[in-house]
């Protein structure tokens, strides 16, 4: 992930070179590849490349267009073939993405936003009609943030240099702290008022005092791909996989691949060797990365990443988990004599690489890490009928819908009656309903506090609409919208950098995915239907029957009791309970039962933990405003 700032001053003056040096300085651990500058007109933009392909390392960036437009990409193109042949003649197949893109937007201006399939974020300044405009592609996996001021805009991949060389002191925004109380902030907000996210699949048109967001697209409702036969889906599933694989693999140096034994990242990487022995890959390897801790009775994953690794015929990196952790603290410890002088977006976690993935990444030569981030989300990793069900009642086939409701239920051992309810109260408003158990806030956020923030801290509800596209689809965009906010939250890696691909959050894959059956991908007896059906002879079968991945759940309680001194030091004094975020005594009630090895929400209060760390880091680099405080 290549990194870029930008400050756009309206009088016209440049900017002082003290600044510039301390920006580029930020920038450096991000980019290593490239130093780039350009500077005319009060307009001042730094880039830094990290290269990743054989393309990338020929291009000089910022990049100006024929038009004179000034252009900053971070990104991959996936479909770069067709968008070749479609400019006709303007470009060839040595063209470099950037290239590309300045020429699609010459030809089609802001229309070509949605004709960019990849990862991707952009910036272009505009010297002919003074303006800024910044996109980034639908999924949001990179990271693009502004702030509008009343003598300068500024922009940057990252928000440390945006935010401490700004010369002002930010609010802080309580609907982003509550996000982390739940299921993430929402994708456009940042922990400082005044300071904005682009959103995914938006573009935003920046002049002076003001800016437009206008979302350039979206997946189609109404798209449907329906077959008389499964083998037909599984056909198509194994070509639009293979390709969603075949794009993440491109790079020119060797891939390595997170294998954990389950089925997202087993069959990420079972296909991927498919498709690099019929020779459709660019990298010239596929190396595996897999993490066990043999003293965690509810994780043994080493039998199932080994038989993946028995198929390939190669063994992997492995990481002790447990020795991981030692070996961290020692460097954090080392490290935290330093003074904190970096601003950090994601509470508990400022984007280090950790100890042994450096190591593993320098030792082959790895740049790019796969992912399975998003396969239980989208295909159909829990046995949930609602969807379906909700589809038959509105689209009344009441037959259909009384044969899956007894099915479900048998399976399920529900009354059918509870299924239809389930079913039927989603179209109510989220007002008149109490969210789920595992979304309910937590016991030790104060009341006033959740009654301001209630939709962050529920995972921003929405309800099922009648007249709208099918409640499956709706169900799939809200999925998506979730996970949209976790790569928002991402912190990017560096010391050393690497670049995450995520294969199930491939536009074209989602685009099929949500216009094919529901119960292509769950059915009352086997979860993620399709995947299973599809994959059979390329991924072991020992992986695609296991009932469940296992979660670790010990050894966080664990943790608590063996340093209780330490965590009933946090609770004293807190910064999070002055703002009137977190109740420091129900906070304290909370460790007493985690130390007892009673039932209680481990995630949420782990990163009450994390948020109330990031507090304290936030008040000690004083650029954002923690009062009023009680």
């Amino acid at each position: 992930m290549s990194v870029q700032f930008g400050r756009w001053n309206f009088d016209g003056q440049p900017c002082a070179p003290e600044y510039v040096e301390k920006v580029g300085t930020t920038l450096a651990p991000y980019g290593p590849d490239s130093d780039e500058t350009y500077s005319k007109g009060g307009v001042q933009i730094l880039y830094r490349a990290f290269y990743a392909t054989k393309e990338s390392r020929r291009e000089t960036q910022p990049h100006i267009s024929s038009s004179g437009a000034v252009m900053t990409w971070d990104g991959r193109l996936d479909n770069r073939t067709e968008l070749i042949s479609e400019l006709r003649g303007v470009l060839s197949m040595t063209s470099t993405d950037v290239e590309i893109v300045a020429t699609a937007f010459e030809r089609w201006g802001n229309k070509c936003f949605a004709k960019l399939i990849g990862d991707w974020a952009l910036s272009i300044w505009n010297p002919n009609n003074r303006c800024l405009l910044l996109a980034k592609d639908p999924i949001g996996t990179r990271h693009l943030y502004y702030h509008v001021g009343r003598n300068q805009i500024t922009w940057s991949t990252i928000l440390d240099p945006l935010v401490r060389f700004t010369g002002k002191t930010f609010d802080l925004d309580r609907e982003y702290v509550a996000g982390w109380f739940s299921m993430y902030p929402a994708a456009h907000l940042t922990p400082c008022v005044g300071v904005h996210s682009v959103p995914p699949s938006s573009s935003v048109l920046l002049r002076p005092e003001k800016h437009n967001v206008t979302k350039y697209w979206d997946f189609d409702p109404e798209k449907r791909i329906r077959y008389r036969f499964d083998a037909e889906y599984e056909e198509h599933f194994r070509t639009v996989f293979a390709k969603a694989v075949q794009c993440k693999l491109r790079s020119d140096g060797p891939v390595l691949a997170e294998l954990s034994g389950g089925r997202d990242s087993s069959s990420i990487v079972c296909v991927a060797d498919a498709v690099i022995a019929r020779g459709q890959a660019e990298c010239p390897r596929l190396d595996t990365i897999s993490y066990y801790d043999d003293s965690e009775p509810n994780w043994n994953e080493r039998p199932y990443f080994a038989k993946v690794e028995e198929k390939r015929g190669r063994t992997g990196f492995h990481i002790n988990v447990g020795l991981q952790d030692s070996r961290e603290d020692r460097e954090l410890q080392s490290s935290a004599q330093s003074p904190y002088n970096r601003f950090v977006p994601t509470p508990g976690y400022d984007g280090h690489t950790p100890l042994q993935l450096g190591e593993c990444l320098a030792a082959q030569g790895n740049r790019v890490l796969l992912s399975g981030i998003g396969g239980d989300e989208v295909m159909g990793g829990v046995p949930n009928p609602i969807a379906e069900l909700q589809d038959l009642l509105v689209k009344m086939h009441f037959g259909a819908l009384a044969h899956q409701l007894k099915v479900w239920a048998l399976q399920l051992k529900k009354p059918w009656f509870h299924l239809f309810w389930q079913a039927a109260i989603d179209f109510f408003p989220p007002a008149l309903l109490s969210p789920p158990e595992h979304l309910r806030p937590v016991a030790w956020l104060r009341p006033n506090f959740v009654k301001r923030h209630r939709g962050a801290l529920t995972g921003y509800p929405s309800r099922a609409k009648l007249f709208s596209p099918l409640p499956s689809f709706q169900s799939n965009m809200c999925t998506l919208d979730a996970l949209r906010r976790q790569l928002a939250r991402t912190a990017l890696p560096f010391e050393p950098t690497f670049e995450k691909r995520y294969p199930y959050l491939d536009r074209d894959l989602l685009e099929f995915i949500f216009a094919i059956p529901r119960d292509q991908l769950v059915r009352p007896t086997q979860r993620r239907s399709l995947m299973r059906r599809a994959l059979v002879g390329i991924v072991p079968n020992e992986i695609l029957n296991r009932k469940t991945k296992a979660f670790v759940a010990r050894s966080p309680l664990v943790e608590v009791s063996t340093n209780w001194a330490h965590f009933v030091g946090i609770t004293q004094d807190m910064v999070s309970s002055a703002l009137g975020i977190v109740d420091s005594e129900g906070l304290y009630a909370a460790l007493q039962k985690a130390r007892r090895g009673e039932e209680l929400p481990m995630v949420i209060l782990n990163r009450t933990l994390c948020v109330e760390g990031w507090l304290k880091d936030l008040r000690a680099l004083g650029i954002v405003n923690l009062g009023p405080t009680r």
